[in-house]
């Protein structure tokens, strides 16, 4: 036997405080009865009241919170093996992890607003393979494709300004990677979301954009930061804020790049999206493109599908409810 909803259990403890509850009750009532009456009128006084008769009924009680618990942590025993089929599509998620995704044009700061995108995305998917990509410089797969959303955003966690120890940024090398973890895989059904704010310091993303499009890789790109621009703010070991500079001693300042992004987008298909404060952009790019995607058939699984047994807990509360009202907590004559 399994319980499907096993943290209901909790209510156990309500059970157990109710108990303690009527044994204080009884107690303090009963030495209050002391000090009202002499032993021998209180006898004559509760003579009619059948004290064993009040534990019963709320012994009742009891069992109808015992059992109406266990109906609702539904317990499951036999089972039958299903296949279940998955239909979808398959996502790799490129997030920029470069040091202008530290910028604070977007609250809280570029990257973890596009990690919180992320993870509300997730919840929309229903049997799509995702994936996730960090980049810089240089790209790391951190999350291969899987139907294990737990795992993917365990991973997505996990990002940071550390994952890719090489500085720089460089689309090209995402799009390249991606490419790479599609081989093999078939044609229709791979997209590619890259998150950056487009400054591409590093290769030809062009090529690999045009090497896209050949392989049916359709790109959809979310511009985040500001066109104005937003100094990159860092906290040293001692907790000391300073903006970063380059090698001249300047003050850099991170600016939204959208002509590159556009132009990936547009040559592979795919689309771009311009982040904003209330509006970030996976939403429209899922609703308006990926949802209506043809999906392909996902290679079937055999699950185990358990039998339901709440019923028979049910209704045993249900019964002693019904019988609770009928037993009397006077003697019999």
């Amino acid at each position: 036997m399994r319980f499907a909803q096993i943290h209901y259990s909790f209510g156990f403890w309500i059970v157990l405080a109710l108990i303690l509850f009527f044994v204080w009750a009884f107690k303090t009532k009963k030495s209050a009865m002391r000090k009202f009456a002499q032993a021998q009128l209180l006898n004559e006084i509760t003579s009619h009241v059948s004290f064993r008769r009040q534990v019963m009924k709320f012994a009742i009680i009891i069992l109808v919170l015992i059992f109406a618990i266990l109906a609702l942590m539904r317990p499951q025993w036999g089972f039958q093996w299903l296949e279940v089929k998955r239909r979808g599509l398959d996502i790799l998620i490129a997030i920029d992890t470069s040091k202008s995704m530290l910028a604070t044009d977007v609250k809280p700061d570029r990257l973890e607003r596009s990690k919180l995108a992320v993870k509300d995305l997730i919840k929309k998917l229903k049997g799509d393979r995702v994936g996730l990509i960090a980049f810089s410089g240089l790209s790391f797969l951190q999350c291969p494709l899987t139907v294990d959303y737990d795992g993917f955003l365990l991973a997505l966690n996990d990002l940071g300004m550390d994952t890719i120890p090489r500085g720089g940024t460089s689309i090209s090398s995402a799009i390249e990677l991606a490419l790479k973890s599609y081989e093999g895989e078939e044609n229709k059904y791979k997209i590619l979301v890259v998150i950056t704010d487009g400054e591409d310091h590093e290769g030809d993303v062009m090529k690999f954009a045009q090497e896209a499009r050949k392989q049916d890789v359709k790109i959809f790109c979310i511009g985040i930061g500001t066109t104005e621009g937003e100094l990159i703010q860092l906290v040293d070991e001692t907790g000391k804020k300073t903006f970063l500079k380059d090698r001249k001693g300047n003050v850099v300042k991170s600016r939204l790049n959208e002509q590159v992004l556009q132009r990936v987008a547009l040559t592979s298909r795919g689309m771009y999206v311009r982040s904003s404060g209330a509006e970030f952009g996976l939403d429209l790019i899922y609703k308006e493109k990926l949802s209506q995607m043809e999906k392909r058939e996902i290679k079937a699984q055999m699950n185990k599908r358990y039998y339901e047994r709440f019923q028979i807990p049910l209704v045993i509360a249900l019964l002693l409810l019904l019988w609770e009202p009928f037993v009397s907590d006077m003697k019999k004559k």
